[in-house]
This record gives structure tokens, C-alpha cells and sequence, in this order.
């Protein structure tokens, strides 16, 4: 008999952004991770599924997860990394979808490079903020550019609609 894990693997690997459309969003709260190396690049995932984006590495909350324990288990889980340390960086609510969206500046402990290690990631890597690759929604280069404005007091932000970047 198949494993829950399994059947989901099969079905995000066809029908990807339909599941998260369907199933994976109403979980009503997610983080994503903003990464940087020392170079001052940013670290990103693409997705296997719907537009094959690229993307903050990061996910949503189980029942009775904080969000750093969930942002813990999604890097874990999609790029093989564990978190050093982090800080909150944004707060944002999209209403069309009611959910809410955590933005957080990791650094990561010393460890190999990440790595795809999710059916739902194709690979990850990291870019320059001003070359990033598309294609990509313009909610997530806001997030990189609030977790660099360090000195800037976290607000909850409400978003509009997305609009993909060409």
C-alpha cells in the first residue's frame, strides 16, 4: 500500500499548482526564508509545479506549529539545510486568499550546499539580487528587498494582487 507521502509526491509531480491551489494554500499561514551567502546573494528554490517558478524557499505551518518550527521542517525538508539563526523581517496578508505570509532573514549553520531534496523543488540556488531569474512574482522580490532594509520597524502589509515579472 502506498504511503500518504507518496500519493502527495505523485500528485504535486502532475498536478502541482493545482494541489497547492486547491489543498496546499488553505493552510492560511506561510514563511519563507531570505537567504544570503557572503557574497550577498540570494538563495532560491524552483518549483516543480504550476509556472515552474522561482521562489524563497519556505512553506506552510502544520496544526500546532510556531512559524520558525515550520520554516525549520520546509528548508529541511526542500534543500536539505538547517537554520542558524533568524529574524522576523516582514509580515504580509493576502486577502484574495486569506493568508498570511512570514518573511524571515536566516543564516544558515555550516553545512553543503543546499540542495533539491523535495519532489516539489526542480533545484535552488543563489542569485544576485539584481539578476534574479525569472520567472518570479513581484511578492517575491518584495520580501528580498524588505529583509535587507534591516532598520525598517516590521508592519503588516496587505497585498494586491500578484503580478508575474518577465
Amino acid at each position: 500500500m502506498a504511503s500518504t507521502a507518496a500519493v502527495r509526491r505523485l500528485i504535486i509531480s502532475r498536478f502541482g499548482g493545482l494541489y497547492n491551489d486547491l489543498f496546499g494554500r488553505r493552510l492560511h499561514l506561510g514563511a519563507g526564508a531570505v537567504i544570503f551567502d557572503q557574497a550577498g546573494r540570494v538563495l532560491l528554490v524552483r518549483h516543480s509545479y504550476g509556472k515552474r517558478n522561482w521562489d524563497l524557499p519556505g512553506g506552510g505551518r502544520h496544526a500546532g506549529e510556531s512559524m520558525e518550527q515550520a520554516l525549520r521542517r520546509e528548508l529541511h525538508e526542500e534543500i536539505g539545510v538547517e537554520i542558524a539563526s533568524l529574524e522576523l523581517r516582514g509580515v504580509y496578508f493576502e486577502p484574495e486568499m486569506d493568508q498570511h505570509h512570514f518573511a524571515f532573514l536566516c543564516r544558515l549553520a555550516e553545512e553543503p550546499e543546499p540542495k533539491p531534496g523535495s519532489v516539489e523543488i526542480l533545484e535552488c540556488g543563489y542569485w544576485p539580487v539584481d539578476a534574479l531569474p525569472r520567472p518570479m512574482t513581484d511578492f517575491t522580490v518584495r520580501r528580498i528587498a524588505d529583509a535587507q532594509g534591516s532598520t525598517r520597524p516590521i508592519t503588516i502589509t496587505v497585498l494586491g494582487p500578484r503580478r508575474w515579472l518577465g
